[in-house]
């Protein structure tokens, strides 16, 4: 099977954006999508997160696969609709996990993209509950798409300018995560590795060391450059928010260590401070271990 990215959108004012910037990124290698649709999972959640503004949500399992079969016809690439099945409660590890899992089974997919409403309650929550499992046990990259800004006009875009935020501390991807390499690559973006260092010690000996680490991990292709970008003295997710801005990046890299993004901590985590606040779309890439 071509390579493909599967897309989940958990609200209809994401849908439409998700779809199309992942149809963007997968545009120069001609990939193909598949769209999940999660409309029907919210009633999973929490009912004072879902509250009386979802009731307008509900739809009859036609108009639900209607509405991204028609997205899919719209898109410049390849998409076709991952029509959800009915699986059993019992045993399982719930609706959205197992056809999440059924959908990577079939697809294979480089890279699982999650849209987000304006509101990120629901989003949290969703992923808390629901993506977390599936993402711990098949280690596939995930990239989490804000919504797009009121002002956003035109199609949108490969990103341009990608920030990959590492901690000075050595790591190796995953396989799935180094399988992005042509992805990546593919983008004609420029890279920048973000060094945080927030007791300022030895900041150009382990800024450079971070980026070596990047080069050795091949996350990208061998002849891509590399610029450097230093913080000193900020707290891990600051900085990281700050190098955003500095290097005005359209796109933020981050490496899932299992001990940090997959465990039951993920709260608390510099990962999760950052997704609270990110602008732009957020690349996670687990690490192997």
């Amino acid at each position: 099977m071509n390579p493909s990215l599967l897309v989940l959108a958990n609200l209809p004012a994401a849908a439409a954006h998700t779809a199309r910037y992942a149809a963007a990124l997968g545009r120069p290698l001609g990939l193909r999508l598949a769209l999940l649709h999660g409309n029907r999972y919210l009633a999973l959640l929490e009912p004072e997160l879902v509250g009386a503004g979802a009731a307008p949500l509900a739809r009859s399992a036609a108009q639900t696969v209607a509405a991204p079969r028609a997205r899919a016809r719209r898109l410049p690439v390849p998409a076709e609709v991952a029509v959800p099945t009915e699986v059993a409660e019992a045993g399982g590890l719930g609706l959205l996990e197992d056809e999440v899992a059924a959908a990577i089974g079939r697809y294979q997919p480089l890279l699982l993209v999650l849209g987000q409403g304006p509101g990120k309650g629901m989003f949290n929550e969703l992923l808390r509950r629901q993506v977390l499992p599936v993402l711990r046990a098949t280690g596939r990259p995930v990239l989490l798409v804000p919504a797009a800004p009121p002002a956003t006009a035109g199609a949108p875009a490969a990103p341009r300018r990608v920030l990959v935020a590492v901690d000075g501390e050595s790591f190796g991807l995953a396989a799935a995560s180094r399988n992005l390499g042509g992805l990546l690559g593919s983008w004609a973006a420029a890279y920048t590795v973000a060094h945080i260092d927030r007791y300022s010690a030895l900041l150009g000996t382990s800024a450079r060391q971070a980026r070596a680490d990047v080069r050795a991990s091949k996350l990208l292709p061998p002849a891509t450059p590399l610029a450097l970008y230093k913080v000193s003295g900020a707290a891990p997710a600051a900085g990281i928010l700050q190098a955003i801005a500095d290097t005005q990046a359209d796109m933020l890299v981050l490496i899932a260590r299992p001990r940090s993004f997959w465990s039951e901590v993920f709260h608390r985590s510099v990962t999760a401070a950052v997704l609270r606040h990110c602008p732009v779309p957020v690349l996670l890439l687990p690490a192997a271990g």
